[in-house]
């Protein structure tokens, strides 16, 4: 009997079964979307606390909600990397879990939402702090790889594993 409730469910995981990791991305794309990011932020950077500077880094903003909402490889920037850039390049050596990358999108928008929420209280200085730190992450990851919110990403794992 199907819909009894003893019945056993098909397609039901236990809670003890870990998800699958999702498919991978190439490594290349969020360093090429950092990099983008970084030149969005520097330029905010040298347009002060003026109401350009909040313009751009609320386009910041709207370019993490969509990697928070879709991942990077749903971002322009990834799109443009899928477009433009990966076509000319070899098939990188290893894909990369898109989790922490997409982690990291949270962390730039909680930091540039918080220089954005300071510009609406009042205080336009928050702009270009905001600008500052997270163009300090962007630089650093499509410079070196290092992509902080994704270490941010690993530690909570370690700290807080899915049961």
């Amino acid at each position: 009997m199907p819909d009894s409730p003893t019945a056993p469910i098909a397609n039901a995981r236990s809670a003890d079964t870990p998800k699958p990791a999702p498919a991978g991305i190439d490594p290349r794309g969020p360093r090429f979307g950092a990099a983008i990011t970084a030149a969005l932020l520097a330029i905010t950077l040298l347009l002060g606390t003026g109401p350009a500077a909040t313009t751009l880094l609320t386009v910041v903003a709207l370019l993490f909600v969509l990697g928070v909402a879709r991942g990077v490889q749903g971002t322009l920037q990834g799109l443009a990397f899928r477009a433009w850039v990966r076509p000319r390049l070899t098939r990188p050596s290893e894909l990369e879990d898109p989790r922490p990358p997409r982690f990291a999108q949270l962390v730039g928008l909680l930091v540039v939402g918080i220089g954005l929420l300071a510009a609406a209280l009042g205080v336009p200085a928050g702009v270009p702090i905001a600008a500052a730190v997270a163009l300090v992450a962007a630089f650093l990851n499509a410079a070196f790889g290092l992509c902080l919110g994704c270490e941010l990403y690993l530690l909570q794992r370690r700290w807080a594993p899915q049961h």
